[in-house]
C-alpha cells in the first residue's frame, strides 16, 4: 500500500492483494519503521467503518482512514478506479481523502515490482 500525502490531501494506492485482503478482513495497514523505538514508527491503516462519511485520524504516529461501508464493498468488488471524500476540520479547512486501486505503469522504475497491479485501463500506451 502506498502513501502520498501533499498538503491537506492524503492518497492511497492499494495492489489487488491489498484490495482483496481489505475486502476480507475490513482493515488493512503498513508500518514504516524509523528504527530505535516503535512510536518512532508511522502507521497508517485504511478501514472500513459504519456510517456515511470519511473519516480521519491521527495520533501517536497512527494515521487512520476510516471509508463508510457502503462506499467500500462496491469498490473492493467492482471496477471503479478510485474512492474521494474529505472530512471537515473546521470552517476553512477540509482533508480530501483518495482511495485508488494501484495501476501497471510502463514507465516504472527497475527496482518496482508491479506484479501485484491492476492492468492499466488505457492500455499499455497509457504512462
Amino acid at each position: 500500500m502506498k502513501l502520498r500525502i501533499l498538503g491537506n490531501s492524503i492518497r492511497f494506492r492499494l495492489g489487488r492483494t491489498e484490495v482483496e485482503r481489505f475486502g476480507r478482513l475490513g482493515s488493512i495497514d503498513e508500518t514504516v519503521r524509523f528504527g530505535g523505538l516503535p512510536e518512532n514508527d508511522l502507521t497508517y491503516t485504511l478501514q472500513k467503518i459504519d456510517g456515511s462519511a470519511f473519516v480521519a485520524s491521527f495520533s501517536k504516529g497512527n494515521i487512520v482512514i476510516g471509508i463508510p461501508r457502503t462506499l467500500a464493498d462496491p469498490w473492493i468488488s467492482g471496477d471503479e478506479v478510485s474512492l474521494s471524500g474529505k472530512q471537515n476540520l473546521d470552517d476553512q479547512t477540509d482533508l480530501k481523502i483518495l482511495i485508488e486501486k494501484d495501476f501497471v505503469c510502463l514507465n516504472a522504475h527497475n527496482d518496482e515490482d508491479q506484479s501485484d497491479r491492476y492492468p492499466h485501463p488505457k492500455g499499455p500506451d497509457a504512462c
